[in-house]
């Protein structure tokens, strides 16, 4: 049986745009009055983002001191996981027709993120794609979850998918951050990275993926071509 566990964030959601409004909003709550600050363009603040520069540098970007651009940093980081920026999510291009394409080929599907369940049931019914993800297939954080890092706490999300699962003769690990590299390489799941998501190519390769691609759909051809070739 072939497996793909898969993130959420990044293969199948495109969080850009939640990103940048809690950045726009961000900038809005720390400039003080008549202070002249920059706001970046969407793509711009993508690219830092995906190029792991930090909060607190791009709000000094944006026209912050140092001590606004850290209490930037802090709001940011508690306010853009909250329920009113949800909505600005949207489905990656091409991710329900590589979800469709996995479950016509019959692969055992799995997501595992870093989202709370109660965000990942928002997206669910957001985006219609409960019909993907039996209960018994989804890996995330419990509402209570104290989280530290995602290099952290991922991996643990892994080594439980690996306890609860059936076996599978071909696992595969596909996702956009050094987190998803990491719980892959640790457990010798081969890995897939997507350049869709919150990482850039350079800062994937820093992690030694096994493969790096475009997106969800690119990886799913790769799984099932590369299973093919193993198999004849």
């Amino acid at each position: 049986m072939l497996r793909l566990i898969t993130d959420f964030d990044g293969p199948i959601i495109d969080v850009s745009e939640r990103y940048y409004r809690v950045y726009q909003f961000c900038l809005e709550e720390i400039q003080r009055p008549n202070q002249q600050v920059q706001q970046l363009g969407k793509a711009e603040f993508w690219q830092l983002k995906r190029s792991r520069v930090s909060e607190t540098k791009i709000g000094m970007i944006s026209g912050l001191d140092e001590a606004q651009a850290e209490e930037f940093s802090q709001l940011r980081r508690k306010t853009v996981h909250t329920e009113p920026y949800f909505h600005y999510d949207s489905l990656a291009p091409g991710a329900v027709e590589a979800l469709l394409k996995i479950e016509q080929a019959g692969i055992d599907l799995a997501v595992m993120t870093m989202r709370r369940f109660r965000e990942l049931d928002y997206a669910f019914n957001q985006h219609d794609l409960r019909r993907f993800f039996p209960e018994n297939r989804c890996y995330c954080l419990s509402n209570d979850y104290v989280k530290t890092r995602d290099i952290d706490d991922k991996p643990l999300l892994m080594e439980r998918a690996i306890q609860e699962l059936p076996p599978a003769t071909d696992i595969w690990m596909v996702g956009d951050t050094e987190a998803d590299i990491i719980s892959a390489t640790k457990h010798n799941i081969k890995m897939i990275a997507v350049e869709c998501g919150i990482r850039d190519r350079s800062q994937l390769q820093l992690y030694k993926p096994n493969f790096i691609v475009q997106d969800l759909s690119s990886a799913v051809n790769l799984a099932l071509e590369t299973t093919r070739q193993q198999t004849s």
